[in-house]
């Protein structure tokens, strides 16, 4: 027969374990988990609109400090091809850019010296700032990036505007 101060010390164990296990991993049960905070893995920013991904916007700006080149990768993981509309502040008037990005395919422009630049012709922005730039396909509903402009530096120096 168990005497009652055998079966105290038992639950007294069981209790003592349960605030352990609780104390040391109790910060687990109220913080979000950092890999379910969604973030850009890059110096530039993306977004989704559809079907249609736009992955590492970063714009960098030329040495006269007057136009820059906006480096950006669209993926397209739809069936159908995509014009992609991107609107951003040119000489103090809006600009409007149509890119087509076929069915499931990868389109970058400005990421290396052989492709394609978008340049934003003295939009006013220094190096460090940000810049408004809206993206939009079809139906979809677009969204405005605050796009950071860097210097033509380093990893960046071939791919300023030319």
């Amino acid at each position: 027969m168990i005497t009652r101060s055998k079966l105290a010390r038992a639950a007294a164990s069981v209790i003592l374990a349960g605030v352990l296990a609780t104390s040391t991993a109790g910060c687990g049960f109220f913080t979000t988990q950092a890999t379910l905070i969604p973030y850009d893995p890059s110096d530039g920013v993306g977004a989704s609109l559809g079907t249609v991904d736009v992955r590492n916007a970063i714009g960098i700006i030329g040495e006269d400090g007057e136009d820059i080149s906006l480096l950006v990768t669209f993926v397209n993981s739809g069936d159908k091809s995509a014009n992609v509309k991107i609107q951003f502040e040119t000489d103090g008037e809006t600009t409007t850019v149509t890119k087509p990005i076929g069915s499931g395919s990868v389109v970058g422009y400005g990421n290396s010296a052989d492709e394609d630049q978008i340049i934003i012709a003295n939009p006013g922005v220094p190096a460090g700032d940000l810049i408004p730039v809206y993206v939009q396909y079809g139906d979809n509903e677009g969204q405005e990036l605050l796009v950071p402009v860097l210097e033509a530096r380093g990893a960046y120096a071939e791919l300023a505007p030319r």
